[in-house]
């Protein structure tokens, strides 16, 4: 008698949440109105809708308590009652240099974000925010204000957990793939001496490379080592006029593909190491670090530094970048900012021809 054969069966489910996007742009007009409007008094945007909950952005042009008064503080509240709501939100300012208006949203941006729990049965967590979201001061004159209105976008994420539903087995599959190390492992090449074929020299600091890395990521540096003019590289190769912190921000995006943080530097020592680093990916022709470092300056100029970024902008080819400080010169209502400030007088000297520029854009914009 022949014995029974076995059988196994094999059975899946998955757990999907839903989720909702939605975008709202709140414009507060007459901002100078509000200043001295009182710590701890918000206005409000109209009720927009996401998700089929209702939300609001609370804005606190002197700060929301005593301790943010130097600051505005900007929230996001659930409008529905009585509800719990598990969301990603991310407030943002955004700059009016270039109309129209500058989105600070890429489509990585909300899914950098942790969720968070709105819950409306609890007053404590009926909103969320920032409350030092921006210095005032450093608003007077910035890229942020344009016609005395100032724009707050908010992107959101409403989140709806599912229960797990069975699913066809072939959608799992036995074998599970891990997630792409390249990345991973490039980033661990970065700074180490183990395979490094050249070094580089900046100031008293000295960095080990690799020519191969180096290569693929900027044709400048492949045709120093591979290209029919190469040279034999012995030793060290010292690059003067260069900052340590800067050489080391372009060899992490060479090897990473991101900026190095900046979260320890101030507002101007971030928008100064900014220039440098378009310097450095303009030099060495990597375009993609040039077109980041560009895209975030331009957000951050105002009225004491957008001639010194006009002028790196002429000097590197951003035309994106030039166009943003000129059209900001030409919306301010006088000048003597600009004209005080330290930049003022280099934009002068090595670059005459952008007054051109500038009168030929306000002229045209008068015309309009």
């Amino acid at each position: 008698m022949a014995a029974p054969q076995s059988t196994r069966a094999m059975t899946a489910s998955a757990c999907i949440p839903e989720t909702v996007h939605g975008t709202h742009m709140y414009k507060i007009h007459n901002y100078g109105v509000y200043r001295g409007f009182g710590v701890g008094r918000c206005i409000k945007s109209t009720t927009f809708t996401v998700g089929g909950h209702e939300w609001c952005i609370r804005f606190y042009p002197d700060g929301y308590n005593e301790g943010s008064k130097d600051y505005i503080s900007v929230f996001l509240e659930l409008k529905t009652k009585n509800i719990v709501v598990r969301a990603m939100y991310d407030l943002r300012l955004v700059c009016q240099a270039i109309q129209p208006p500058l989105m600070p949203f890429n489509s990585a941006n909300i899914r950098d974000v942790p969720p968070v729990v709105f819950d409306t049965r609890n007053e404590k967590l009926g909103a969320w925010g920032c409350v030092a979201f921006k210095k005032k001061c450093e608003l007077l004159g910035s890229s942020y204000i344009l016609d005395d209105s100032i724009i707050v976008a908010c992107k959101l994420t409403v989140i709806t957990l599912k229960d797990a539903v069975e699913v066809d087995t072939g959608l799992i599959g036995d074998i599970q793939v891990p997630p792409s190390e390249l990345v991973t492992n490039l980033t661990k090449l970065l700074g180490a001496p183990e395979g490094a074929d050249v070094y580089f020299k900046i100031q008293e600091q000295v960095f080990p490379a690799h020519k191969i890395v180096l290569g693929m990521r900027s044709p400048v540096f492949w045709a120093q080592f591979y290209g029919p003019m190469r040279k034999e590289h012995r030793g060290i190769t010292t690059i003067p006029d260069m900052q340590p912190a800067v050489f080391r921000g372009l060899l992490q995006f060479i090897y990473t593909d991101s900026l190095p943080p900046m979260n320890d530097l101030d507002s101007g020592e971030c928008e100064e190491m900014l220039r440098h680093l378009l310097v450095a990916a303009d030099t060495y022709s990597i375009e993609r670090m040039k077109s980041m470092c560009e895209r975030k300056l331009c957000q951050r100029f105002d009225q004491e530094t957008v001639a010194t970024t006009l002028a790196l902008a002429d000097q590197n080819n951003c035309n994106m970048l030039k166009d943003a400080c000129i059209e900001f010169i030409n919306s301010l209502s006088t000048m003597d900012g600009v004209l005080a400030s330290k930049g003022y007088k280099h934009l002068k000297r090595a670059c005459p021809t952008i007054f051109a520029d500038m009168w030929e854009k306000a002229t045209k914009t008068r015309k309009i």
